[in-house]
Protein backbone atom coordinates (compact mmCIF):
# COMPACT_ATOMS: atom_id res chain seq x y z
CA UNK A 1 0.00 0.00 0.00
CA UNK A 2 1.30 3.47 -0.89
CA UNK A 3 0.71 6.30 1.94
CA UNK A 4 -1.66 8.19 -0.92
CA UNK A 5 -3.99 5.10 -1.45
CA UNK A 6 -3.59 4.90 2.84
CA UNK A 7 -4.66 8.71 3.04
CA UNK A 8 -7.46 8.22 0.97
CA UNK A 9 -9.18 5.16 2.41
CA UNK A 10 -8.63 6.90 5.69
CA UNK A 11 -10.73 10.50 4.31
CA UNK A 12 -14.36 11.23 5.83
CA UNK A 13 -15.56 11.19 9.39
CA UNK A 14 -15.29 8.55 11.51
CA UNK A 15 -16.93 7.20 14.58
CA UNK A 16 -14.50 5.74 17.32
CA UNK A 17 -14.81 3.47 20.13
CA UNK A 18 -11.68 3.36 22.08
CA UNK A 19 -10.62 1.32 24.98
CA UNK A 20 -7.67 2.30 26.86
CA UNK A 21 -5.57 0.32 29.86
CA UNK A 22 -3.26 2.74 31.17
CA UNK A 23 -0.62 0.68 33.04
CA UNK A 24 0.55 2.91 35.02
CA UNK A 25 -2.44 3.75 36.91
CA UNK A 26 -4.38 0.70 36.40
CA UNK A 27 -6.85 2.48 35.06
CA UNK A 28 -9.13 1.23 32.22
CA UNK A 29 -11.20 4.13 30.53
CA UNK A 30 -13.42 3.69 27.50
CA UNK A 31 -13.34 6.92 24.67
CA UNK A 32 -16.27 7.34 22.29
CA UNK A 33 -15.47 10.66 19.54
CA UNK A 34 -16.24 11.50 16.43
CA UNK A 35 -12.91 11.84 13.75
CA UNK A 36 -12.75 14.02 10.69
CA UNK A 37 -10.03 13.42 8.35
CA UNK A 38 -9.95 15.96 5.52
CA UNK A 39 -7.56 16.50 2.22
CA UNK A 40 -5.29 19.30 2.42
CA UNK A 41 -3.47 20.68 -0.94
CA UNK A 42 0.19 20.27 -1.07
CA UNK A 43 0.20 23.74 -1.93
CA UNK A 44 -1.42 24.83 1.78
CA UNK A 45 0.75 27.42 3.76
CA UNK A 46 0.58 25.21 6.93
CA UNK A 47 2.34 22.05 4.87
CA UNK A 48 4.86 24.46 3.76
CA UNK A 49 5.77 25.77 7.29
CA UNK A 50 5.20 22.55 8.79
CA UNK A 51 8.28 20.83 6.29
CA UNK A 52 10.22 23.85 6.60
CA UNK A 53 10.22 23.60 10.19
CA UNK A 54 11.64 20.24 9.94
CA UNK A 55 14.19 20.82 7.18
CA UNK A 56 11.75 19.09 4.54
CA UNK A 57 11.39 20.90 1.42
CA UNK A 58 7.69 21.32 0.98
CA UNK A 59 7.90 19.84 -2.84
CA UNK A 60 8.12 16.86 -1.13
CA UNK A 61 4.73 16.58 0.62
CA UNK A 62 2.57 13.84 -0.25
CA UNK A 63 -1.08 13.71 0.30
CA UNK A 64 -0.72 16.31 3.32
CA UNK A 65 -3.86 15.85 5.41
CA UNK A 66 -5.57 17.47 8.53
CA UNK A 67 -6.99 15.30 11.38
CA UNK A 68 -9.67 16.95 13.66
CA UNK A 69 -11.40 15.15 16.92
CA UNK A 70 -14.16 15.25 19.50
CA UNK A 71 -15.22 12.86 21.80
CA UNK A 72 -15.64 12.24 25.94
CA UNK A 73 -14.24 9.62 28.10
CA UNK A 74 -15.86 7.82 31.03
CA UNK A 75 -12.73 8.83 33.43
CA UNK A 76 -13.75 12.01 33.34
CA UNK A 77 -17.65 13.02 31.92
CA UNK A 78 -17.81 16.32 32.14
CA UNK A 79 -14.24 17.07 30.41
CA UNK A 80 -14.34 17.36 26.25
CA UNK A 81 -11.74 16.05 24.13
CA UNK A 82 -10.85 17.73 21.43
CA UNK A 83 -8.02 19.00 19.45
CA UNK A 84 -6.68 18.99 15.61
CA UNK A 85 -3.31 18.59 14.15
CA UNK A 86 -2.03 18.91 10.15
CA UNK A 87 -0.36 15.81 8.89
CA UNK A 88 2.39 16.22 6.31
CA UNK A 89 3.68 12.42 4.98
CA UNK A 90 7.19 12.48 3.14
CA UNK A 91 7.97 9.65 1.47
CA UNK A 92 11.43 8.16 1.71
CA UNK A 93 10.63 4.79 -0.06
CA UNK A 94 8.44 2.21 -1.87
CA UNK A 95 6.56 1.72 1.62
CA UNK A 96 8.75 4.13 4.50
CA UNK A 97 8.41 7.62 5.37
CA UNK A 98 8.20 10.49 7.37
CA UNK A 99 5.29 11.68 9.26
CA UNK A 100 5.59 15.44 10.08
CA UNK A 101 2.72 16.46 12.94
CA UNK A 102 1.80 20.07 14.03
CA UNK A 103 1.13 18.02 17.17
CA UNK A 104 2.00 14.87 18.49
CA UNK A 105 -0.10 11.84 20.19
CA UNK A 106 1.95 11.03 23.44
CA UNK A 107 3.46 14.97 23.77
CA UNK A 108 1.55 17.95 22.31
CA UNK A 109 4.61 19.39 20.32
CA UNK A 110 5.12 19.15 16.57
CA UNK A 111 6.75 15.80 15.64
CA UNK A 112 8.25 13.76 12.85
CA UNK A 113 7.04 9.77 12.83
CA UNK A 114 8.74 6.66 10.91
CA UNK A 115 6.38 4.81 9.08
CA UNK A 116 5.80 2.19 7.30
CA UNK A 117 3.40 -1.14 5.81
CA UNK A 118 3.11 -4.29 5.77
CA UNK A 119 2.81 -7.31 3.80
CA UNK A 120 -0.72 -6.89 4.96
CA UNK A 121 -1.04 -3.37 4.32
CA UNK A 122 -1.14 -2.04 8.12
CA UNK A 123 0.24 1.33 8.92
CA UNK A 124 2.64 1.54 11.40
CA UNK A 125 4.16 4.59 12.99
CA UNK A 126 6.76 5.35 15.06
CA UNK A 127 7.19 8.47 16.68
CA UNK A 128 10.05 9.01 19.47
CA UNK A 129 9.26 12.25 21.68
CA UNK A 130 11.50 13.37 24.85
CA UNK A 131 9.48 11.24 26.96
CA UNK A 132 7.78 8.37 25.81
CA UNK A 133 7.56 6.81 22.57
CA UNK A 134 4.38 5.63 20.61
CA UNK A 135 3.69 3.33 18.06
CA UNK A 136 0.54 3.67 16.24
CA UNK A 137 -1.07 0.64 13.88
CA UNK A 138 -3.90 1.32 11.64
CA UNK A 139 -5.74 -1.12 9.10
CA UNK A 140 -8.43 -1.93 7.25
CA UNK A 141 -11.26 -4.60 7.74
CA UNK A 142 -13.26 -2.98 5.06
CA UNK A 143 -13.83 0.46 2.89
CA UNK A 144 -15.39 1.87 6.02
CA UNK A 145 -14.17 -0.01 9.07
CA UNK A 146 -10.63 0.07 10.72
CA UNK A 147 -9.10 -0.63 13.66
CA UNK A 148 -6.60 1.09 15.42
CA UNK A 149 -3.83 -0.14 18.38
CA UNK A 150 -1.79 2.49 20.02
CA UNK A 151 1.24 1.81 22.36
CA UNK A 152 2.81 4.50 24.81
CA UNK A 153 5.97 3.17 25.75
CA UNK A 154 8.53 5.05 27.99
CA UNK A 155 11.51 7.39 26.56
CA UNK A 156 14.10 4.32 26.38
CA UNK A 157 10.98 2.20 24.38
CA UNK A 158 11.48 -0.42 27.07
CA UNK A 159 8.04 -0.29 28.81
CA UNK A 160 5.23 -0.15 28.04
CA UNK A 161 2.64 3.13 29.71
CA UNK A 162 -0.69 3.11 27.99
CA UNK A 163 -2.22 0.35 25.32
CA UNK A 164 -5.07 0.97 23.39
CA UNK A 165 -7.75 -0.49 20.67
CA UNK A 166 -10.42 1.60 18.84
CA UNK A 167 -12.83 0.22 15.96
CA UNK A 168 -13.72 2.82 14.04
CA UNK A 169 -16.92 3.40 11.40
CA UNK A 170 -16.83 6.13 8.37
CA UNK A 171 -20.17 7.51 8.81
CA UNK A 172 -19.38 10.22 5.86
CA UNK A 173 -17.74 9.98 3.57
CA UNK A 174 -15.64 12.72 1.65
CA UNK A 175 -16.93 15.52 -0.08
CA UNK A 176 -15.59 15.17 -3.83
Amino acid sequence: MSIKTFVEQSLGCWRSQRSGHNLAFQHFEEVRSTIQITAVSPDDAGVAALCQTHGFEPELAIAPFHMAWEGESDWDEDEKIAGSCLLVPIVTGASTGKLLRSQGYAETIPAVGEYHFTEEGMFVLLTRYDRAAAEERIWFGTDNLRFRVSLIRTSDGQGVVTASFASEIRTEMPAK
